[in-house]
């Protein structure tokens, strides 16, 4: 099953679902390096809630942490990139505006899906590290990383 949603972006993404991965998110055209491609608002659980609730459903999957206590939901895009160990794409968590920034790391091909690090702690099994070890690129100074790491 191969099912696509055009979403309301300048940059053409896609929703894909795949067998393999569930839904992602992919270019449709080229994109180049260090752009800004969704910008996410995100809905706040507090820590009492998250512990009552949250971590107990499927939201558990899609949520970030936030740092202060909360998790965030992001809504729009933001929720349904998938994970990869050689992501090109970086987020930055805007407190002062309660969103999350999602920024290619290079150039991204049409076709292609659009994917961050979730961290090392994975909680499902990453069929796709072993076909993706070594192919970081080298020009690639974000890969993996959420850019308040570099800031």
């Amino acid at each position: 099953m191969n099912v696509s949603t055009p979403h309301l972006n300048k940059y053409g993404l896609e929703i894909r679902t795949t067998h393999e991965k569930g839904r992602g998110i992919y270019a449709t055209c080229s994109i180049p390096a260090k752009t800004v491609i969704e910008i996410s608002p995100v809905l706040f659980f507090s820590y009492d809630e998250y512990q009552r609730h949250g971590r107990h459903t499927i939201l558990d999957h899609y949520t970030f942490v936030w740092g202060d206590g909360r998790m965030a939901l992001p809504l729009g895009l933001g929720s349904l990139f998938n994970h990869s160990d050689a992501p090109n794409v970086t987020y930055t968590k805007k407190k002062e505006s309660d969103c999350i920034e999602y920024a290619t790391t290079r150039e991204i091909s049409a076709e292609e899906e659009l994917c961050i690090f979730y961290g090392h702690n994975l909680w499902f099994v990453d069929h796709d590290a072993k076909a993706q070890e070594g192919c970081r690129e080298e020009t690639d100074e974000w890969a993996g990383l959420n850019m308040e790491d570099v800031y």
